[in-house]
């Protein structure tokens, strides 16, 4: 089918035309078919790169466009909305009959907002989690949805974000049952299961614009799938490297798999020592200025200076640790065509799309802490294998399995390349999940008795697989548990959330984080504020995860800091190492040094220690450090909302400053420095000993003053002094240097 006979309007049909959209693929003229335009819902199961991201355009369009309709797009990572909201950006050159263009947003944070500002735009871009936010604080504009579209469908399956899209859904069904949903994911067997489930019409397709070969590696040579087989050179002692070289060599380039973030930057340097030898003068030359990009962006480390090392002979890696504004830079000039050969942990294979000619799966286990070695699953690495085959650039991509001898070469061929994925089943009845859920569900009024819970719950994926006598039950006594602890209460056959459960709902935290802290506001002991004891208290949630668990030589600095600081502590320490009497108090005692770890790192990051150093001493690299930075300012804020509910105003300033002391990372002293958009801790430290303790300092500087700031720019020198000189305008100077806080540079910047 040609995209000129598709029912759009013609200004959207010559937008597409104009971006390479001729024909359409298969699996997109089937869910046309199948009434995707006519607003009927659909679950497309089809592979990476099969064009399922256009059907979703398409719908989008329709709704926009002819229907007047609202669209709201759900993913399950930030870098993947990001993505995605690329892809729809193009269409704001779009009129809709009414007047005005297709307006497009993308909301990824603040989970304590409504964002009514997102009621102005026409498709909005969200993460399951902010989408799930929306819905606890009602936002008005989601009965306006026309069209949901929920991407990487087949992730209802795990634990962590399967049950906050499982939930989103079913609320989406019950708040705007007219509302047209399309699933997206290239890897689900039970595409028809997830269909019944949201009254849709499926569509399951393996065809690629691009054909995929399988196979297994075993020393210099594959055997695909089909019983071919093909011989590698051997250049390397690593089978892996040998086979991203050949790709190379023949113009593609390679993706392979590690089994840790460790194994992936070695792989990525030895890869990077093989195949600089074959780079030409320009190749070095544009490679060196992506090297020194790498090295210029944020905070220099061992590990930015590692990745610089790699990218200079066309290699690099690619994990959670890396720094997010280096990881941008590899994935852009990986696209390009720069970076020829990429290591990678299988958190890429969920995330952003990065396609390769071969995709090379080096270790088929994977290591967790508590969990040891175990075998991925087989849909892990069909996602994987998806990547393989650049549309437009490769005739075929191959994906290899590594096995290390001829049994495990049998064994791979038969368990991965030869099987089908497994089933995407619920994981709602997780009680984590059931907690945070069930309080959501009564705080914003989707159920008014524990009868009303049961029915919500009865409409979830969970009940479609297992029956709805069978949710009952872990129902039961989670509503028991919230009651229990204050957070919801009957009052005959009604029931509503406290208060306090409101609140904990819209703060989007776990309802045992809350009563965490409500136990600590009200305990008696230790002190309030004490950066130390307030960085434990939400170091010890249920929020606060995963933990980083220490070395053994980390060990008897934490157990110092334990004894230092054991009066202050909101919370009871556990008793020293020779009391314990149980395993199972050891296990808590482990835990409890975890915690500790965070707050040992925490605490350094506030008193301004380099990222250099604690990437060095405590081995958090910089993508797990601004995770930990982030986690923790949301958890002191809603500790502070919290301490607010329950006017223990002891609690709220130290709360309030050390949750920006951790934002920014920086000494209290510092705080109104940093505020001010574009400098940071490093900056903001220089200004400072520089004589510019003050906004009001800077009011009276000279640029010329502060160019002479090591780091303070020209451009940066007028920013300052714009933002500053904002606040003086609107009055308000005095108030953000008392407070130290973003808000007024926020509101200046957004105006101005």
């Amino acid at each position: 089918m040609h995209l000129a006979e598709v029912n759009l309007p013609e200004e959207a049909k010559r937008l597409l035309a104009e971006q390479g959209y001729e024909r359409l693929y298969p699996p997109q003229e089937e869910a046309l078919r199948k009434g995707a335009l006519q607003g009927r819902n659909l679950v497309l199961a089809s592979p990476t790169a099969s064009g399922k991201t256009l059907v979703a355009e398409l719908c989008a369009l329709k709704h926009v466009l002819e229907r007047g309709g609202k669209v709201l797009y759900l993913t399950p990572l930030r870098a993947l909305a990001a993505e995605k909201f690329e892809d729809f950006r193009k269409y704001g050159r779009l009129r809709k009959p009414e007047g005005g263009r297709v307006r497009v947003a993308i909301s990824t944070g603040d989970y304590d907002s409504s964002d009514p500002r997102l009621a102005r735009y026409d498709i909005i871009i969200a993460t399951n989690e902010k989408a799930d936010s929306l819905m606890r604080h009602r936002a008005p504009w989601l009965e306006e949805v026309s069209l949901l579209v929920a991407d990487e469908v087949h992730l209802l399956h795990t634990g962590d974000r399967g049950p906050t899209l499982e939930v989103a859904l079913t609320r989406m069904m019950q708040v705007n049952p007219e509302a047209q949903i399309l699933a997206l994911s290239a890897t689900v067997e039970n595409a028809e299961e997830i269909a019944e489930w949201i009254g849709a019409d499926w569509v399951s397709t393996e065809w690629r614009p691009v054909p995929l070969r399988e196979g297994v590696l075993y020393r210099d040579e594959i055997i695909f799938r089909d019983g071919s087989s093909r011989k590698i050179p051997v250049e390397h002692r690593n089978p892996s490297i040998n086979l991203s070289l050949q790709t190379v060599k023949s113009g593609g380039q390679a993706l392979i798999f590690t089994e840790t973030r460790r194994i992936a930057l070695n792989m990525a340097l030895k890869a990077a020592q093989a195949l600089s030898k074959n780079l030409s003068k320009s190749e070095r030359r544009t490679l060196g200025e992506i090297a020194e990009e790498i090295l210029n962006v944020g905070e220099r480390t061992s590990l930015s200076e590692t990745l610089a090392q790699a990218v200079s002979g066309g290699a690099c890696a690619h994990h959670a640790g890396i720094h997010v504004a280096h990881r941008r830079i590899i994935e852009e000039n990986f696209r390009k065509g720069f970076i020829k050969i990429l290591a990678a942990t299988p958190t890429l294979a969920a995330g952003v799309n990065l396609p390769a000619r071969t995709v090379i799966v080096n270790s088929y286990l994977r290591y967790e802490p508590g969990l040891g070695r175990f075998e991925i699953p087989i849909l892990e690495y069909k996602q994987m294998a998806g990547r393989a085959g650049r549309p437009r650039y490769d005739e075929v991509g191959e994906a290899v399995l590594v096995a290390q001898s001829r049994d495990e070469q049998d064994f791979l061929m038969e368990y991965y390349v030869c099987s089908k994925p497994e089933r995407i089943w619920s994981k709602l009845a997780v009680e984590r999940a059931l907690r945070s859920h069930v309080l959501a569900v009564v705080a914003s009024g989707f159920a008014w008795s524990e009868q009303g819970v049961y029915e919500f719950f009865s409409r979830t994926f969970y009940a479609h697989q297992y029956g709805e006598s069978v949710v009952k039950r872990p129902l039961a006594k989670t509503l028991s548990f919230l009651a229990e602890k204050g957070l919801v209460a009957f009052e005959g056959a009604r029931l509503k959330a406290t208060p306090f459960g409101k609140r904990t709902s819209e703060l989007y935290i776990d309802p045992l984080t809350a009563v965490t802290f409500k136990e600590a506001f009200h305990s008696e002991r230790g002190n309030p504020s004490s950066p130390v004891a307030l960085l434990h208290l939400v170091a010890s949630t249920p929020d606060m995860a995963p933990k980083l668990y220490p070395s053994r030589r980390e060990i008897p600095e934490l157990q110092n800091l334990l004894e230092e600081f054991r009066g202050e502590f909101l919370l009871n320490p556990p008793e020293p190492l020779e009391s314990w009497r149980s395993a199972e108090e050891a296990l808590d005692y482990e835990a409890f040094l975890a915690e500790l770890k965070c707050v040992r790192i925490l605490h350094a990051w506030i008193n301004e220690v380099r990222e250099a150093e604690l990437l060095e001493k405590y081995r958090v690299e910089p993508g797990d450090l601004y995770r930990l930075v982030e986690r923790a300012e949301w958890l002191l804020y809603a500790a502070g909302e919290l301490a607010k509910l329950f006017r223990r105003r002891e609690f709220t300033a130290p709360l309030t400053e050390l949750r920006l002391r951790v934002k920014h990372g920086v000494r209290a002293e510092l705080l109104p420095l940093a505020s001010l958009e574009g400098v940071g801790r490093i900056r903001a430290r220089a200004l400072y000993a520089a004589g510019f303790h003050t906004l009001e300092d800077l009011k009276h500087a000279q640029p010329s003053q502060l160019v002479a700031v090591p780091g303070i720019g020209g451009r940066l020198a007028k920013r300052i002094k714009e933002q500053v000189g904002g606040l003086v305008r609107k009055g308000e100077l005095k108030e953000a240097e008392k407070r130290g806080t973003q808000d007024s540079m926020e509101s200046y910047v957004s105006e101005g």
